[in-house]
């Protein structure tokens, strides 16, 4: 059974990890999909992030992947149980960057209408356009939640001096406020977010929930060399990890994955659920091998030394 948390600031209570839905409808078709999604749930978890635009990348527009979740909600009948995060704003290849007040108001309909529910518990600016005036966005977030269509707000790709002037503006002007940060991080992404974005999230009590938790799946240990890199349709992502320092990263793993008798991609989110104000690592899953690595990385407990270790070879 998942562990659950509070998102601060709202009364959301999230299983410790977020199953990501960017593969649905891009590397898993709908069957495949809902069993994912069965297993996760019989699991007990509950928190799913998708967005708007996923997969783009398949069809130029995205909307497949809520569509699915929304198809499985509907026909499991438990929305009630769920956390339901998905986003705005990203680009497609009919529009660019995008966080006006009318893109909001017709993305947020749109998304409700795939996911067949008539509220999201965390709607996330996906992407800054940095054009839009900040509050012209958060005064559609606010027209949004005013009409139930949202319960809380969050932010993604947002630079720390936009993230700073929406949370004061929406202070000052009392629209909803960011209650949680997704930034990428992982065991080799650190510097940006830790330097520019943690003093952030602790000073405004965020609650953080990383993306791209397993650096393209390098983190996995299955991108050791140049010929493991076709080893999938993410593999060519791993390859800027491929350095003295990755390989560092991946030894530590290992060692503390035989410790505790798992694999090295749950000992990559253990240390994520390790960090402070991380409350859910998001991760996807394309088979029940990798869900069950998912579970287990929500069990295992890092202690001080395998802490130390890898701290030691990341930072």
């Amino acid at each position: 059974m998942s562990e659950r948390r509070k998102i601060k600031n709202t009364e959301l209570m999230v299983s410790n990890i977020n199953l990501g839905g960017n593969v649905f409808g891009w590397t898993l078709d709908e069957q495949q999909s809902f069993k994912v999604l069965d297993a996760f749930i019989d699991e007990g978890f509950n928190f799913i992030d998708t967005a708007d635009t996923y997969p783009w990348w398949v069809n130029g527009k995205g909307g497949l992947s809520e569509s699915i979740i929304g198809k499985w909600m509907k026909k499991k009948g438990i929305r009630s149980e769920l956390i339901i995060a998905t986003k705005v704003g990203s680009e497609t290849k009919e529009h660019g960057f995008d966080i006006s007040k009318k893109h909001i108001l017709k993305s947020v309909d749109e998304s409700l209408q795939r996911l067949q529910t008539d509220y999201i518990d965390l709607y996330y600016t996906h992407f800054d356009d940095n054009k839009t005036p900040i509050e012209e966005t958060l005064s559609a977030y606010d027209e949004v939640v005013r009409a139930g269509k949202v319960r809380h707000i969050s932010a993604s790709n947002i630079s720390p001096t936009r993230l700073i002037q929406s949370l004061e503006i929406a202070e000052q002007n009392n629209f909803p406020k960011y209650v949680a940060l997704q930034p990428h991080y992982n065991l080799v992404e650190r510097t940006k977010y830790e330097s520019e974005y943690l003093p952030l999230v602790k000073k405004y009590d965020l609650s953080v929930f990383p993306y791209w938790s397993l650096a393209s799946g390098f983190l996995t240990g299955k991108y050791r060399t140049d010929n493991d890199l076709s080893k999938s349709v993410r593999g060519a992502g791993a390859k800027q990890y491929m350095n003295s320092k990755g390989f560092a990263i991946l030894d530590a793993l290992d060692q503390i994955a035989e410790k505790h008798n798992t694999q090295q991609a749950a000992i990559s989110l253990a240390w994520l659920l390790a960090q402070t104000n991380i409350l859910a690592p998001i991760a996807s899953a394309t088979s029940h091998v990798q869900l069950e690595t998912l579970f287990e990385s929500a069990q295992i407990h890092l202690d001080k030394e395998d802490l130390q270790l890898l701290d030691s070879v990341s930072n």
